[in-house]
């Protein structure tokens, strides 16, 4: 029995405005064709699907299409992340197709999905597997939703912890009633020992943005399929000492369970260029033994390399330069000064250019830019500007546009 685990898809999410919606497409295809030929039992989705809470319309038809033809061949279990709406996301839970699964109630939490084999399968193991798919828990509102009397604390530790008292809970009662199958927990949150990256919201509340991963342990549960962070990673798990008080299904599986995040399948910041972006299979007939060694990452594909490019321009412009032609890079310029014309030179070389920085490798002690006031004249503070952010005194030339610049609005002051 294997699952796909897959999160943070951002649909409708653009780099540095170049529009990805056509690269999340080729993903979503990519997923697919994933889904049939390793004839998994189901595609989990640990959250961020939409990229804001009002997705493009693009994006929402892009969805629909994908979670259709997932359908045809596996289980497809969603939960809304920090960036999804909830509400949006979930509004037609009860007109999906069979086989379709969108869990965004935290009212749900506790209660699990019982998957049976996947669509049309034949002569495989009947044995069902357990789900537990939980939503972004937001601690404003959650803290609320899973007291049992008096509101939580305001942290996402509080609420992931009672949530997963639940989910233990309901697990203790089926071991207690003879049930030996695998069990699944998905999430949206920043666990204790995942590294994060530029390109994930901020989900600090309270000044409490993680969770301990010793949550997870103790409640009989197999594989904690993690969603927020963007670079696929394991997550260790500390093991609970059997007999523990609070964790009743503690006997039913030896040791703690796997966790990892799967991380986003494409790149959404320079701090992502080293990750080798993946989906998760997780074989669950042999995690119990062989824990994260019965998970393959199955490499995504690549629309674009990312890659930063450093050194003076003219190498560059040159053989440093000339294998990342191609690829969407961040180019960081360092000659002493800045060059001419070096956005439109860069470009010429590196079509794909997102960022252009020029970085002086000594920049040379400048008294601070002042602003415009009683007494200083605004030239000198242009001309002060001007040698700020370009390690230089203006030239004549430049001196004489900057002259022509601002005689020009105050004429158009005088005017109005």
């Amino acid at each position: 029995m294997r699952i796909l685990h897959t999160s943070d898809w951002h649909l409708g999410r653009t780099l540095h405005g170049v529009d990805l919606l056509e690269h999340q497409a080729a993903h979503l295809d990519h997923l697919v064709d994933l889904a049939r030929a390793e004839r998994v039992r189901a595609v989990v989705v640990a959250g961020d699907v939409y990229d804001r809470a009002i997705p493009p319309v693009e994006a929402v038809a892009l969805l629909s299409d994908a979670v259709a033809r997932l359908a045809e061949h596996a289980h497809v279990v969603i939960t809304p992340g920090n960036h999804d709406s909830a509400i949006r996301l979930g509004f037609a839970e009860r007109l999906l197709r069979p086989g379709v699964h969108l869990r965004t109630r935290v009212a749900d939490v506790g209660t699990p999905l019982v998957l049976g084999p996947r669509p049309g399968a034949t002569g495989e193991s009947d044995e069902a597997l357990l789900v537990h798919a939980l939503p972004y828990l937001d601690p404003d509102a959650a803290r609320h939703e899973l007291a049992d009397d008096a509101p939580l604390a305001r942290s996402h530790e509080a609420v992931m912890a009672a949530a997963v008292r639940r989910v233990g809970a309901d697990l203790a009662a089926r071991r207690a009633g003879g049930f030996r199958g695998p069990v699944v927990v998905s999430g949206h949150a920043f666990v204790v020992g995942g590294e994060p990256s530029e390109s994930e919201r901020d989900i600090r509340v309270g000044g409490v943005d993680s969770v301990p991963a010793g949550t997870f342990a103790g409640h009989g549960i197999d594989y904690v399929a993690l969603g927020h962070l963007h670079g696929p990673q394991r997550v260790p798990v500390p093991d609970v000492p059997r007999g523990t008080a609070g964790h009743g299904a503690v006997d039913a599986v030896a040791g703690p369970p796997v966790a990892r995040y799967s991380g986003s399948p494409l790149a959404f910041s320079f701090s992502e260029v080293h990750q080798r972006k993946s989906t998760a299979l997780v074989d669950l007939d042999r995690l119990r033994d062989e824990g994260h060694d019965a998970v393959e990452l199955v490499p995504a594909p690549v629309p674009r390399r990312l890659a930063e490019v450093t050194g003076p321009l003219d190498d560059l412009l040159g053989a440093a330069g000339e294998p990342h032609r191609d690829d969407w890079v961040r180019v960081v310029v360092t000659d002493a000064t800045r060059p001419a014309e070096l956005y439109a030179r860069v470009r010429a070389r590196f079509p794909h250019a997102l960022q252009v920085t020029h970085r002086p490798p000594q920049p040379v002690e400048r008294e601070t830019v002042t602003a415009v006031g009683p007494g200083r004249d605004p030239l000198d503070v242009a001309r002060d500007f001007v040698e700020h952010v370009s390690g230089h005194a203006p030239s004549a030339a430049e001196e004489l546009v900057l002259r022509d610049a601002l005689e020009g609005a105050l004429a158009a002051e005088r005017s109005a």
